[in-house]
């Protein structure tokens, strides 16, 4: 059966409303798309700070173990433990400046004394040196797990970021499906698809044609809404579509749908600032 003028162009003119539609949330997954790459930037950010922190304080319990060599040293020389500091050293570094500092008095030639290094002995010396080494130790196997822990998280990122990239360019394409072929202009349009989808397989055939019915569904409600809005007076109408600023899409879709004459009036009797609104977003390229 033949579709009269007025039904082509209603047929048009709701194309044209999903194809912007599409368009819009397009839009929207980009911004959300743009919106996930800088969290995953930011957790790259922290778990590379996390890395350094952890190698920080490798370098540092190094440096400490160092220090302490040297002042074991310093005091063996000054103790004169064994007489290495009095028979080996002095006379070799006896006239060095700074460096002679180091060097045993002669009246504490052979003793050890507590005056330098807080250490009564050398073995009280050896032991602080193992108990160091063990904190270096546990510290050089924390840092590995830490380094561990940022590997796997990077990955575990990587993979998300790979389903994410995936997901969205899905959503492209079969926006652009819907666009080129279902909506396109001279396309056999949504109705045909149903008829379609309904002699594919079931489990592909299910999933598609709930989102057609839903989308038929979604189109009669508004239709009935918008020829309920025009059968009343442009005031009462305008008054009602004023008190739903929380879904201004809805009431731009309804709008939209209803003819150009009572749309007309309908907007001229409303608050400007929100039919300023209402109009953007029934051409938001205006």
């Amino acid at each position: 059966m033949a579709k009269t003028p007025d039904a082509s162009a209603a047929e048009k003119k709701r194309l044209a409303d999903e194809k912007k539609k599409l368009k819009e949330e397009q839009k929207k997954q980009k911004k959300e798309a743009k919106k996930r790459a800088k969290e995953i930037e930011a957790q790259e950010a922290e778990l590379s700070a996390d890395d350094e922190s952890g190698g920080f304080f490798t370098v540092i319990a190094t440096i400490g173990i160092i220090l302490v060599w040297v002042a074991i040293l310093c005091v063996v020389i000054k103790l004169d433990v064994g007489g290495f500091g009095s028979k080996v050293l002095t006379p070799l570094l006896k006239d060095v400046p700074v460096v002679n500092l180091i060097l045993p008095n002669s009246q504490n030639s052979g003793n050890i004394s507590t005056e330098n290094g807080g250490y009564t002995n050398l073995n009280d010396a050896t032991e602080q040196i193992k108990n160091l080494e063990l904190q270096l130790q546990q510290a050089q196997t924390d840092n590995l797990k830490l380094q561990e822990d940022v590997a796997n998280l990077k990955a575990e990122n990587a993979r998300l970021q790979e389903f994410e990239d995936k997901q969205v360019e899905f959503q492209r394409i079969k926006n652009e499906f819907y666009e080129e072929v279902v909506y396109a202009e001279n396309g056999p349009g949504a109705e045909a698809y149903q008829k379609y989808y309904e002699s594919m397989d079931p489990t592909t055939a299910e999933y598609l044609y709930k989102q057609v019915i839903a989308q038929l569904q979604e189109d009669k409600s508004v239709q009935d809404y918008a020829s309920a809005y025009s059968s009343m007076k442009p005031k009462k109408a305008a008054a009602i579509f004023e008190q739903m600023t929380d879904n201004l899409n809805l009431a731009a879709r309804i709008l939209k749908t209803m003819s150009a004459e009572n749309r007309g009036d309908i907007l001229a009797e409303m608050d400007p600032a929100i039919a300023a609104k209402l109009t953007k977003i029934m051409d938001p390229e205006s």
